[in-house]
């Protein structure tokens, strides 16, 4: 069959791509609207696939904002709190369990030796008499308490002694002799202390007395005279630039016997407390010049 002239129509094959097709030129040659599809869809297909490129590229240019903008952000904190070098390392962070600071130990004077200052004149300055070396009226020691009698001060050592005292205290250079008497229940002790200018002489006195070296004893203010003729108890002691003597006895006259442990009592009551003001006194000095 004919349709006019140009011969016959060429058939569209739909298994055969679009650039390979033959086409009639004639004026009756119909729109190929598969090929008009097939071309919308590949446009179609671009245009997807230059969104997905695009949007992946927004992606990566959001995302490096943002790091750009945490970065930013950090490094203001940095700023705001100090240089991040100049935080120290983990290493240099101290531990809890890192040992406590030590510090070099310092060193204190010495105390001082209350003993030195009354063992020479030239430290030993305080005032001294018979009442401030036994002050007070009465005298108590443990629950014993003794009534004071009457004192003596004489620089003539030899006055106020007797036996062979006298010359062991002019051989020492004794410069002054101190007394004082207690007594309690008939029993009366007279203490006398010997002052020297060095404690080398105050030892030298006491090594040099012997069971002769006596102490005068003092009697007055209502006690009778005691130990002038009677057997009565002796000791002799020293310390620093001091020795001390006491002489013990009944105040009736009557001879001590080592049955008589009140009189030795007594007699040892008064040369510990002798020591202890001696010592107390050496004490108040050191002191005294501490604070100084």
């Amino acid at each position: 069959m004919s349709y006019g002239q140009g011969g016959p129509q060429s058939q569209w094959d739909p298994w055969t791509p679009h650039s390979q097709q033959s086409w009639n030129s004639g004026a009756d040659q119909s729109p190929d609207w598969a090929a008009l599809a097939e071309a919308s869809e590949a446009r179609a297909k671009r245009r997807r696939l230059l969104m997905i490129a695009g949007g992946a590229l927004a992606t990566v240019a959001v995302g490096a904002a943002v790091a750009v903008a945490v970065v930013s952000a950090n490094d203001s904190g940095t700023e705001a709190n100090g240089p991040a070098s100049q935080l120290p390392a983990t290493a240099d962070i101290p531990s809890s369990t890192a040992p406590d600071p030590s510090f070099a130990p310092t060193t204190a004077p010495p105390p001082l030796d209350p003993k030195d200052f009354v063992s020479s004149k030239n430290k030993d300055t305080a005032p001294l008499s018979p009442d401030i070396l036994f002050p007070g009226t009465r005298l108590t020691m443990g629950e014993t308490v003794y009534r004071k009698g009457p004192t003596a001060d004489t620089t003539n050592c030899a006055s106020a002694t007797r036996g062979t005292l006298p010359k062991v205290l002019k051989d020492n250079g004794c410069r002054r002799l101190l007394r004082v008497t207690y007594i309690r229940s008939g029993v009366a002790v007279t203490v006398g202390v010997a002052v020297f200018d060095t404690e080398a002489r105050a030892t030298a006195a006491k090594g040099q007395a012997d069971s002769k070296s006596l102490v005068r004893s003092l009697s007055g203010n209502g006690i009778k005279d005691f130990c002038n003729g009677a057997v009565c108890r002796s000791t002799t002691n020293s310390y620093g630039r001091y020795a001390y003597f006491t002489v013990t006895g009944f105040t009736d006259g009557k001879d001590v016997t080592t049955k008589d442990t009140a009189v030795f009592r007594q007699g040892d009551d008064l040369a510990e407390f002798t020591f202890r003001q001696i010592r107390r006194r050496g004490e108040a000095q050191a002191s005294a010049a501490a604070v100084q």
